[in-house]
């Protein structure tokens, strides 16, 4: 633990964290504490993060944390628990001891207990637990609590001290036991530390490799390691089980024993067995030369299988090797461990992000701002770009999602349908179909396609009746394929011989210039070749009617009847209304010739389509004129349904 100041500042907060550092030394828990001069040590303070003062902070397992309460001891006392990992520690009882003291198999450790009358576990016992974390397993058992009197009744403790036992591979007896009133941190590390290795641990890693079986420095400290290289079916048990109760017998400081599992440290046997694959357990003598892996071995001839002969042959086999070292006579070069106990990627993914999580709110939360706000800017910078241009086009129609482009120039009437069809495709998406679904508008399908339809979409539905309903159909689907792919966009088709007041009533619901004129007129028409964009959610339509294309030069008496009545109605709309638009235009928006003409009243059912390619793409650019209703009319009477 750290605290950091200020030269010629901070005197009294100082005296307090040193008064209170001498209580914690008194007690003598183990803890490291320091002082970093902010002033002199600059580029440490930084690496700790601590960019004022004063300031007390706590580094354990590699993760800094900060303390932000009042310098008192209860408070320090919290702060170092909190710095401990929350598992080191595990409650123990009558129900589950058993379950404690036959984990050293899976975790290759030994377990040890402390028997206290206290319900809290002590901080001291706490910081033990950390220290040997990586040996040793740690339970906590309350003597005080009534759910314990067989664990009690079956050691035999004495109540009145706290008792530490430490366990092995034989969980009915602890191999070892001490019991003090006033128990210090010195005696605790002396009792562990002395007992932090099973009688025949498993070599899971290099670490525990390295620690079991040392390098020889000295000729007077030489450790000879006698290694089973066995496996895990049950075959192998006995002989598991045999070479345990031999270990147990011949304890001697110069020898350490040990086992692995052949499948789980392959490259380790290999170099040990030259490549040989045996279908017993095997025992090899080693002794460590080098840090680099070289060892001098010898195999124990004729393998274990755990009798009282191979008990017999191994025990000559050690004495002769005490009396003579020149007995190794083999060498090799033993690759690096496998580290069995070594958690997943995933796992370790998720504690470094767990750690950089709490580093980060830690941050945000108590940093100094004006060393955060370059962060806030380029965050709160990525999420204004991101509201621009992803969230408000996502909502946005789809004429409205587009900027409006200029006026088209005018082309000729006898532009043919190709060319209307190739500039359509061009501003619309690519269809994902090779087909148009259109879907008829009825009783059933008339509230979702159209009064309840969802915002930003429309519904492009088709007026026909049974005469001309293929030819229409095959027209329309034609002229509006390549809009079909913009996912905003519904094609359906209405019935007028089923339906036949509903166009009338739509009319004359509409409040748009000019309607109140020709509204005799409208309702005594044929509507087959309407073409109607309703947009069900802000309850507007755009028109589309049938025009003469032209198709017959020779008939210049009724061409220049339909154009010199689109004159009239283009004057019409423009006095009217707040813009001009060209003549062409004017018929496009749906400019109707009078009943007069000869020729309009007999338009061919193939040519009332022409135009609605182009009339599609302004549709999409957004520049149709839009004629509104208060209620969208139903499909039986006159009646109005509110979406």
């Amino acid at each position: 633990m750290f605290t950091v100041r200020c030269s010629n500042h901070t005197v009294l907060y100082l005296f307090l964290f040193v008064s209170l550092i001498l209580t914690f030394v008194d007690i003598k828990l183990g803890v490291g504490f320091g002082i970093v001069d902010l002033g002199y040590e600059r580029r440490l303070a930084n690496q700790l993060g601590a960019y004022r003062a004063p300031s007390i902070i706590g580094l354990a397992n590699g993760r800094i944390t900060f303390f932000h309460q009042a310098v008192v001891r209860e408070h320090l006392r919290q702060f170092l628990e909190a710095l401990l990992p929350q598992n080191l520690v595990e409650r123990i009882n009558d129900n589950n001891y058993l379950a404690f003291l036959d984990g050293w198999h899976s975790e290759n450790k030994p377990r040890v207990l402390l028997f206290d009358q206290v319900p809290v576990v002590s901080l001291l016992y706490k910081l033990t637990a950390f220290t040997f974390r990586d040996y040793v397993r740690f339970g906590y058992v309350d003597q005080g609590a009534l759910h314990n009197p067989k664990l009690l009744q079956q050691f035999n403790l004495n109540t009145y001290a706290p008792t530490m036992l430490l366990f092995k591979e034989h969980t009915e007896k602890p191999v070892d036991i001490i019991q003090a009133r006033g128990m210090k941190r010195q005696l605790m590390d002396e009792f562990v530390s002395n007992n932090k290795f099973l009688q025949v641990p498993r070599l899971v890693s290099q670490q525990l490799f390295n620690e079991l079986c040392p390098v020889k420095q000295f000729h007077r400290r030489r450790k000879y390691c006698v290694l089973l290289i066995t496996g895990e079916d049950e075959a192998f048990l006995s002989g598991n089980k045999a070479f345990l109760d031999f270990a147990s017998a011949n304890k001697k400081d110069v020898l350490r024993f040990a086992y692995v599992y052949q499948r789980q440290q392959q490259p380790l046997c290999r170099a040990l067995l030259h490549n040989q694959a045996v279908a017993s357990a095997q025992v090899v003598v080693l002794e460590r030369r080098s840090l680099a892996g070289r060892v001098m071995y010898r195999s124990v001839s004729r393998g274990w299988n755990g009798s009282e002969e191979d008990k017999h042959h191994l025990h000559q086999q050690l004495e002769l090797l005490q009396k003579d070292p020149s007995y190794l006579t083999l060498d090799a070069t033993l690759p690096e461990l496998n580290n069995e106990m070594a958690p997943i990627f995933i796992v370790q993914w998720m504690n470094a992000a767990y750690d950089y999580i709490l580093q980060t709110y830690d941050g945000v939360l108590y940093s100094d701002w004006r060393e955060i706000m370059p962060i806030l800017s380029l965050m709160f910078s990525a999420l204004f770009i991101l509201f621009g241009t992803v969230i408000i086009q996502a909502f946005s129609e789809p004429g409205e999602s587009k900027p409006h482009k200029s006026k088209r120039k005018e082309q000729p009437s006898t532009q043919t349908e190709d060319d209307a069809a190739s500039r359509a495709s061009t501003s619309s998406r690519p269809p994902k179909k090779d087909f148009v679904e259109v879907t008829e508008l009825t009783d059933i399908t008339y509230i979702s396609n159209l009064v309840k339809l969802r915002p930003g979409h429309i519904n492009v539905v088709l007026v026909l009746t049974n005469i001309c309903k293929n030819a229409l159909l095959r027209k329309f689907a034609k002229e509006v394929f390549s809009f079909s792919g913009t996912e905003t966009l519904h094609f359906s088709f209405l019935d007028a011989d089923k339906h036949h007041e509903w166009m009338p009533s739509l009319l004359r619901s509409a409040c748009y210039v000019g309607q109140s004129e020709s509204l005799e007129d409208e309702e005594s028409s044929d509507y087959s070749g309407h073409v109607l964009a309703l947009n069900g959610y802000k309850k507007y339509f755009c028109l589309f009617r049938p025009v003469f294309t032209g198709d017959d030069p020779n008939d210049s008496s009724s061409e220049s009847s339909v154009s010199s009545d689109s004159r009239r109605k283009s004057r019409s709309r423009s006095r009217s209304s707040s813009h001009s638009r060209s003549r062409s235009h004017s018929r496009e928006d749906g400019a109707k010739p009078k009943r007069g003409s000869s020729r309009a009243t007999s338009i061919e059912v193939h040519h009332k389509l022409d135009k609605l390619g182009m009339w599609m793409e302004r549709l999409m650019e957004g520049t149709l004129p839009r004629l509104h209703v208060s209620a969208w009319p139903t499909l039986d009477d006159n009646s109005s349904t509110e979406s």
